[in-house]
């Protein structure tokens, strides 16, 4: 079985993101693109900035998150941060919804989580 959550560190530590449909909604409203073409843009990287960040915040919530403390970390943690920081984490907030991933996902030490 898949899923669409996705578990990385993030900030401070592991955290769950999810682009849970109320999520994709918001982020093409927010970024005037579908998913479909937002996340090809992306892995072909031809991305806007603001997106990856929003991509990484909505997941968040979507994961889970309180959406004050998952912009309070965006800005900590994806803002003013090195690209190749961001960009891996926000494609693969993306890539979990568009293939999914296993529901059991190796962590940081190598181990499956479940």
């Amino acid at each position: 079985m898949t899923s669409i959550r996705h578990t990385a560190f993030f900030g401070d530590r592991d955290h769950s993101f999810a682009l849970t449909d109320p999520m994709v909604r918001e982020l093409e409203q927010i970024t005037g693109r579908g998913i479909g073409a937002l996340y090809l843009e992306t892995v072909a990287g031809r991305w806007h900035l603001p997106h990856l960040t929003e991509i990484v915040r909505l997941g968040l919530i979507g994961g889970g998150m309180n959406p004050e403390q998952a912009l309070r970390l965006v800005n900590t943690y994806a803002k003013d941060r090195p690209l190749a920081e961001v960009y891996p984490l926000a494609l693969d907030v993306l890539d979990a919804r568009w293939s999914g991933v296993p529901d059991t996902q190796p962590n940081s030490q190598g181990t499956e989580r479940g």
